[in-house]
């Protein structure tokens, strides 16, 4: 009787063995997908579909967003169905099978940069920002790392979201928590299925750029005909065969000793061309060694205005409750003046300009400025720098809390109501805050920028490092 069952149950073993090919067993809608494929859809028909929800509720910009990671999404999982039915590609091909989705991580991207002036800017920041994270399939061999460290792009501004709508609206803050779980359950499913990198079958045909994935077919249907058989594997090139050929005659040549000049031919002085300069003089190239590496020159471009985007307009002006400074180039004499408590300013791409902000105003936000010189008297929220280089900021009054981030060179010029401020930097280097003195002058003072971290036994303690010298 023992033996009878254990025979059952290889039996049934065989049985579900089969099932699992395409289309061999059931009428279910998940006949012939990849185990994989059909986890991503969970994620889809989870975390996704609860970002769109919400995304829709919220409305706007947010709604036309997700709209588009939702189309990157598809893109991505028409690449993994391939990937469950064909072998891996060369490199060239994956390249090609890879645009589609890197072209709608464009499209979300640029959509961010084309709605700068957004009421809902920080949430087109936070989903353009981790939208990369979709390129996990050209990871190897840690493309779960990557996805987290996207991830980790994002939370920047899903904590602004938070911190702004936390006691005020609660779909927001639902919103952030269901656009997060999508990178922290896709973490989580790459890390199992594909840890190493995206997993090709092991059969059927190579994948190509013109290859098509079958839809899965309706309940009830006939399966799809198989595809072709995978082709013939390349005939061994004889390359490996010659070259141990190569090296055997060479070794025995090499010891048959003095043996080895014997079939030498004799040059006489009529053929050294020292001796015979008339030689120099017959012709033919004069074989000279290697050239040294030289970069390549770029090519000259005919038309240069036909490559250089159109100069974007400065602007300065005042957009319902948003004061708008873009663009502006060499301008020495900005100047803000009639400014209310609810009004925010925003100042993007400046160059060599020196802007000044009058009375009481929200916030600040410097994005993307080059050699720009801000002064302002109040500010009753947050001063933040964003992607920005070699930028001066002077407070003539108040600021509770500036923020540095992703900034080369920042000098923050404090008043003396203004010592209590609070200053958060991430990702940044050479900045100093200078203190007023009683003379008037000011003291400059670095803000570390090397940390040492050690684990005491309980939790991770980090300190600043000071450089010995």
């Amino acid at each position: 009787m023992e033996r009878l069952v254990e025979r059952l149950e290889k039996a049934v073993e065989r049985l579900e063995t089969v099932c699992q090919g395409p289309g061999m067993c059931g009428d279910g809608s998940s006949k012939g997908v990849a185990q994989y494929v059909q986890a991503f859809d969970a994620l889809l028909a989870g975390p996704v579909a609860e970002y769109i929800k919400i995304s829709k509720e919220v409305g706007g910009d947010v709604q036309k967003h997700a709209e588009m990671v939702h189309a990157g999404l598809m893109s991505e999982r028409a690449l993994l169905v391939m990937a469950s039915q064909h072998q891996q590609p060369t490199e060239n091909a994956f390249s090609l099978l890879l645009k589609p989705i890197s072209e709608q991580i464009q499209v979300v991207q640029n959509f961010r940069e084309k709605n700068r002036g957004s009421k809902l800017f920080n949430h087109l920041s936070a989903v353009s920002e981790s939208i990369p994270a979709l390129g996990w399939v050209a990871m190897a061999p840690k493309p779960g790392p990557y996805v987290k460290e996207m991830t980790d792009a994002a939370m920047f501004y899903t904590n602004r979201i938070l911190k702004e709508y936390k006691d005020v609206d609660k779909k927001q803050v639902d919103w952030v928590k269901a656009y997060l779980s999508i990178w922290t359950e896709l973490q989580a499913y790459v890390k199992e299925y594909h840890t190493t990198g995206l997993t090709w079958s092991k059969t059927g045909p190579v994948a190509t750029e013109g290859a098509k994935s079958p839809s899965a077919p309706p309940a009830g249907a006939a399966p799809p005909p198989p595809g072709p058989p995978p082709p013939p594997a390349p005939a061994p090139t004889s390359s490996s065969t010659d070259d141990s050929a190569s090296r055997s005659a060479l070794f025995a040549q090499i010891n048959r000793g003095e043996g080895i000049t014997s079939g030498l031919r004799h040059v006489s002085d009529d053929m050294k061309t020292h001796k015979n300069p008339a030689l120099k003089n017959q012709g033919g190239p004069v074989r000279s060694g290697p050239k040294p590496f030289t970069a390549p020159k770029p090519a000259c471009n005919a038309n240069p205005s036909q490559k250089t985007s159109p100069k974007a307009p400065a602007l300065l002006e005042l957009e319902g409750k948003k004061w708008r400074v873009e663009n502006q180039e060499n301008a020495t004499n900005l100047v803000i003046s009639d400014t209310e408590l609810k009004q925010v300013a925003y100042v993007f791409k400046c160059t060599n300009s020196t802007l000044q902000i009058k009375g009481k105003i929200n916030s600040i936000t410097l994005d993307n400025c080059k050699k720009l010189g801000l002064v302002f008297d109040d500010v009753v929220g947050i001063v933040e720098i964003i992607n920005s280089r070699d930028v001066k900021v002077q407070v003539m009054g108040k600021v509770p809390t500036i923020s540095i981030n992703k900034t080369d060179g920042c000098h923050v010029y404090l008043s003396k109501n203004s010592l209590d401020c609070e200053i958060v930097s991430a990702k940044s280097s050479e900045m100093n805050v200078l203190i007023p003195t009683e003379s008037g002058d000011f003291t400059e003072f670095p803000v570390p920028e090397q940390f040492k971290t050690v684990w005491n036994g309980q939790k991770l303690v980090t300190t600043v490092t000071e450089i010995a010298g």
